[in-house]
């Protein structure tokens, strides 16, 4: 990959935007790693809510330096921000536009001296800053960012790359840093967060774009943590958690700090941020009234949000016994094709080889039933010849099988992306299925004989092509198929075409398909695929 010697601010937006989407498919897990009472234990949906304010605002920005983005990004962090991990967030976004005021551009030096002033920001924003939380992360981030761009050969990517590197190696030490991160078996929620959120603009950065929309974020583990116990009930006797008490204050000539030492003694969790105009303040306390009554007196008060932590802890804890109960659910994929095998693989199925004239049987399908350690299964046989089979398995096995009807392989790679971690196993069976109807499915393949279906004449070894599963065009060459067959679907209303190259198709001819097609809508967004599928020479996939 060429160096990139700096980037603009609209670089900087189009980043953290495709990391906003990278945060998202992870958000409930990072949920999910949580350990402290609730309503902070939704740390992957505050960051997430925060990352969609913040690039919301960066377009509006004055201007497209990238002074003038980070600034609209952090105004945005600040405007959006939730909870005790996103008001940490807001200061990340604070301290990265204080480090790039008057930068037109950012090179590989502006980059890591602006991430080590979101250190200092995000720290500041704290009345008694822990380690072993987002903060060491931030840092951790920082440095290493800092210690490459001292280097000769350092360009943007590679600082990126050495702060997304010490992220991943800080969240994975946050349990030996936080001995209730260590004796529940998971590392710190907010550190993943922000390790997804950097990992994802490398990536953009890195032009994996298409690679992304098929792969997850890596959700940190450390192997020396104990294994995860479920958090204990709160005694009668014990001190209540209060009230997480989030609010806005507008105003002038306000001042964070002297807010902070007002409210010190008033709570836990402080965080205040902001500056003369605009402040956030978090807290948890028993008296959330006089909290607001000393807000009110500063200025006017938004965005309020008082949340009842005894309350939700209990909920908290329910939700942990559900979870525990149902288990988890594994999918199993009817494929064929390394690269077609590779996608499925990492979207988290188990693959049974097969498809089109190598239908698996009956005894297949259920033997990768039985070999998965989950009870609940779902089953994607991506062809309507093996649908039958596919419901077969279910009354041969105690374990609960579902099937949901994937007659194609963009039927399949819909259904999956679509597949919620946290969600029951009926549920995901009707949105699996719901997803099944939200993508076209184009089959390229050629004739194995000559015929004449309806009003279109067949020849034998002729390149032919299928709209869902039914024969609608044949022609001289795949590239006037495919033509034929995507003038019998409505393309205005397409978004995003994904082309998955068959074994005995070239990467040259793959390429001059897509930018055919582009160049017939050019408002799509094309993406080409390694699926090594046998014969098919192109699946393409229209949403």
């Amino acid at each position: 990959m060429k160096q990139i010697s700096s980037i603009s601010g609209q670089e900087l937006r189009d980043m953290f935007a495709t990391a906003t989407g990278w945060l998202e498919k992870s958000a409930a897990e990072i949920d999910a790693l949580n350990v402290f009472p609730v309503p902070d234990g939704d740390t992957g949906t505050n960051m997430l809510l925060t990352m969609r304010s913040t690039v919301e605002e960066s377009y509006r920005a004055p201007d497209h330096s990238a002074a003038g983005v980070a600034n609209a990004m952090a105004r945005g962090a600040l405007m959006g921000a939730r909870g005790n991990s996103g008001v940490i967030l807001s200061q990340f976004w604070r301290g990265l536009a204080q480090g790039l005021n008057g930068k037109d551009a950012i090179t590989a030096r502006d980059l890591a001296d602006a991430f080590q002033r979101s250190t200092e920001a995000a720290y500041k924003g704290l009345t008694n800053p822990v380690e072993g939380t987002i903060l060491t992360v931030i840092k951790d981030a920082a440095a290493a960012a800092r210690a490459k761009a001292a280097a000769e050969d350092a360009d943007v990517v590679s600082v990126m790359e050495a702060a997304v590197e010490a992220a991943a190696q800080s969240v994975a030490d946050t349990p030996r840093l936080l001995k209730v991160l260590r004796d529940s078996g998971v590392v710190d929620a907010g550190g993943q967060g922000l390790y997804t959120i950097l990992d994802g603009a490398l990536r953009h950065l890195r032009g994996e774009a298409a690679e992304m929309r098929f792969r997850k974020s890596q959700i940190i583990v450390n192997p020396e943590a104990s294994a995860a116990r479920l958090p204990q009930m709160v005694g009668a006797d014990e001190v209540p958690y209060g009230y997480c008490t989030e609010f806005m204050i507008k105003g002038t000539g306000l001042s964070p700090e002297r807010t902070k030492k007002r409210l010190r003694t008033r709570g836990e969790s402080l965080i205040v941020v902001g500056d003369d105009t605009t402040i956030r303040v978090h807290i948890h306390s028993l008296d959330p009234g006089s909290i607001l009554r000393y807000g009110t007196r500063l200025g006017t008060v938004h965005q309020i949000s008082v949340r009842n932590m005894d309350e939700q802890h209990q909920d908290f804890l329910e939700m942990q016994k559900d979870k525990a109960a149902a288990g988890e659910i594994s999918i199993v994929a009817v494929v064929a094709g390394d690269g077609m095998e590779e996608v499925f693989s990492s979207l988290g199925a188990v693959i049974v080889p097969g498809g089109q004239t190598m239908n698996p049987s009956t005894r297949d399908l259920l033997q990768a039933v039985e070999s998965v350690p989950s009870e609940k299964v779902i089953i994607l046989p991506n062809n309507k010849n093996i649908v039958l089979t596919a419901r077969q398995v279910p009354s041969l096995t105690g374990k609960t099988v579902e099937v949901v009807p994937a007659e194609t392989v963009p039927q399949g790679v819909a259904a999956l992306l679509a597949f919620d971690y946290e969600a029951k196993l009926q549920t995901n069976v009707r949105i699996m299925t719901c997803a099944l109807s939200s993508v076209k499915s184009i089959e390229i393949t050629r004739s194995v004989r000559s015929t004449r279906l309806g009003d279109i004449e067949i020849k034998k070894g002729q390149p032919i092509g299928l709209l869902d599963g039914d024969l609608v065009a044949a022609g001289n060459d795949n590239l006037a198929v495919v033509n034929d067959v995507l003038s019998r679907i409505d393309m205005e209303k397409a978004g995003i075409v994904t082309i998955y190259r068959g074994g005995e198709a070239g990467p040259e001819e793959a390429e001059a398909l897509s930018a055919s097609i582009r160049e017939r809508f050019p408002q799509l967004q094309i993406e080409i695929v390694r699926g090594d599928q046998p014969h098919y020479d192109y699946i393409i996939s229209i949403e």
